[in-house]
């Protein structure tokens, strides 16, 4: 005989229910908007008051997951703590990984942004057409209009899936430069971790 749920601390009401289970299945940020549709609450409002019941029920109850504000949206992440132990069970296949390279290039666009090719190669020191590619094939970088010089050299700029792939919520939360070591010149930044 299997007792009754007593109300307490993991009762969900069916509006919070639906809204984490958008969390859940979800493989992007979602919007308080668009999570009120998805989840068929009222508005936007109704959503991040139920955003906010969610992670205390999470924070209460000890779970594994907590709802992160990422990416100009929320998802539902593993909490830090146990990331070793998901990377153990979870390894990226090598595909998914960037090359130091793209990972320079990256780092000038996040930091230098907007920024042409020309701007990046002069950063580099080397040409960066195939690592751009790459970047815009992945959908770290995408084209951000073009500039008023001669030929009117595309610029470019990061995109939600660079916020997501680096946890960041915006592109102002990435950590600080290192000042330039004077006489060095203009330093290409650190990429972020």
């Amino acid at each position: 005989m299997v007792a009754p749920v007593s109300p307490g601390l993991h009762t969900r009401s069916a509006e919070l229910a639906r809204l984490e289970a958008a969390l859940f299945v979800s493989r992007q940020p979602l919007t308080p908007r668009r999570l009120a549709k998805l989840a068929r609450l009222t508005d936007g409002t109704q959503a991040r008051t139920l955003l906010r019941e969610l992670r205390r029920l999470q924070d209460d109850g000890g779970a594994a997951f907590r709802v992160e504000q990422i990416a100009g949206g929320f998802q539902l992440l593993t909490r830090p703590a146990l990331g070793p132990w998901v990377r153990r069970i979870l390894t990226a296949p090598p595909e998914n990984r960037l090359s130091t390279a793209a990972l320079e290039t990256l780092a000038i666009v996040a930091y230098r942004q907007p920024v042409t090719r020309a701007e990046i190669e002069a950063i580099r020191g080397v040409g960066c057409e195939e690592m751009v590619r790459q970047l815009l094939e992945r959908d770290f970088v995408a084209i951000g209009g073009r500039t008023d010089d001669l030929g009117r050299p595309h610029v470019y700029q990061t995109t939600n899936r660079f916020l997501q792939a680096f946890g960041l919520a915006r592109i102002e939360d990435l950590p600080p430069l290192d000042p330039p070591v004077a006489g060095s010149g203009d330093a290409a930044p650190n990429p972020p971790p």
